[in-house]
């Protein structure tokens, strides 16, 4: 998509965070460098390597979704998709109202991923079809008596596309829908999914969000076994270091963020806010992990916005604590920005929040150029020569200039790069 097509411009914004759900409370926790890494709480994590996570606390749908006909269908949303329906819910209170955009017009785009099962919504069957022999699974008692022990929407709770189709429904958003489930990828994916559609002239607005929650004991049990996760967990605060020489691993959080995105012309006829525009995007692959490829797909989303890196305020780094990855990015942003560029990196603050990170970590910069302020990175302190990024820590910085660019990337190759410009 070329500067002379369709434009793009954010007028909603919806968050549920570790360190605030609503844009005001999550900005303040930002410049405060606010920790949102705590013990686990949600279930008893005693017997697990690491003990952090980025906890939402006191999260309640009910308290959010308070319609009959909402309140009825949160009993058959796991706490991911609860997350992503919630985050929508604040981000239509100042998106495209009914009659403003023809509802065949209007689209859903939500990153996510299949959710981990609730062990009480198996845990009946599995312990009627191991009574014979512990610790093995009878088929048979499984097929004859297990099955009938499972709530009969199961699958509905936790199918990967459930957030956009609760939300389509809930907003009569009857245009195109879809869901990208690549990973910590995901969101901004299909960001720029919903960008590529308006920039074709196929819907005039989108509800684009991310969600996640992989707090739960089925999900950290598996990611201890298979991801580097961090094990400091003397300092709960302190786990996870972006691209810190004394990183160890990744911490697992949750959240949600939620977009309206929509035209400049739309958002002018219905007096819309505008909070930033989207002016440039770009995917790729890099399963080598050199960095080459991650700075090829950012020059591609500079290109596409029109600005050279000298027109760069910061980039929003996309850093977990990861001792390959971490260096595996800052070797891709080091090919295309100078050294005195400011890197931000969310993650040290709230966790890795899986689909959802791409649009919380967004949401970090949208308000960074609305306030004219750069937070500081939390939790770096001792630089890494693998690392050769400028990194911003301390107190906030100006805002000096008007864009800011967005990497998120998965452990997988996967690769996505937004380009945004201040409002005004």
């Amino acid at each position: 998509m070329s500067n002379s097509s369709r434009r793009a411009v954010f007028t909603g914004l919806g968050l549920i965070t570790p360190v605030g759900s609503e844009p005001d409370t999550f900005w303040q926790a930002l410049v405060a460098g606010t920790p949102g890494l705590r013990a686990i709480s949600l279930f008893d994590a005693t017997n697990l390597p690491c003990r952090v996570a980025g906890e939402i606390p006191d999260f309640d749908a009910k308290k959010i979704l308070v319609e009959k006909e909402q309140k009825k269908a949160v009993r058959v949303m796991a706490r991911t998709v609860q997350l992503g329906v919630c985050a929508a819910h604040k981000a239509m209170a100042t998106g495209p109202k009914p009659g403003t955009v023809d509802p065949n017009r209007f689209g859903v785009e939500f990153g996510c991923v299949m959710v981990a099962t609730e062990l009480e919504d198996l845990s009946r069957g599995a312990k009627v079809s191991t009574n014979c022999v512990p610790g093995v699974v009878n088929m048979l008692e499984w097929g004859g008596n297990g099955l009938r022990q499972v709530p009969p929407l199961w699958m509905l709770k936790y199918l990967p596309n459930m957030p956009a189709c609760h939300v389509s429904i809930f907003h009569d958003a009857r245009g195109p829908n879809n869901t990208i489930t690549s990973s910590d990828a995901a969101s901004l994916l299909a960001l720029g999914e919903a960008y590529r559609i308006m920039g074709r002239g196929m819907a005039d607005a989108f509800i684009v969000g991310g969600c996640d929650s992989k707090v739960n004991p089925l999900s950290m049990s598996r990611y201890n076994s298979f991801q580097q996760l961090s094990k400091q967990n003397d300092d709960p605060t302190r786990a996870l270091k972006p691209f810190d020489a004394q990183r160890d691993g990744t911490v697992i959080g949750e959240g949600a963020a939620v977009f309206t995105l929509e035209t400049p012309e739309l958002a002018q006829q219905r007096g819309a806010t505008v909070l930033a525009e989207l002016c440039g995007f770009a995917a790729g692959f890099d399963r080598g992990r050199k960095g080459h490829v991650l700075a090829g797909v950012i020059r591609n989303a500079l290109r596409e916005a029109g600005i050279t890196p000298a027109d760069v305020d910061h980039i929003n780094a996309g850093a977990g604590g990861s001792p390959e990855l971490d260096a595996f990015e800052a070797r891709g942003i080091r090919e295309v920005f100078d050294a005195t560029t400011p890197v931000y990196a969310l993650r040290g603050q709230i966790g890795a929040s899986g689909a959802a990170s791409g649009l919380v970590e967004l949401a970090a910069s949208v308000l960074a150029l609305q306030h004219g302020q750069l937070p500081g990175t939390v939790n770096f302190s001792q630089a890494d020569p693998a690392c050769p990024v400028s990194v911003h820590v301390g107190a906030p910085r100006p805002v000096t200039k008007p864009y800011a660019v967005k990497v998120s990337y998965t452990d997988m190759g996967q690769i996505a790069v937004a380009v945004i410009r201040r409002a005004g």
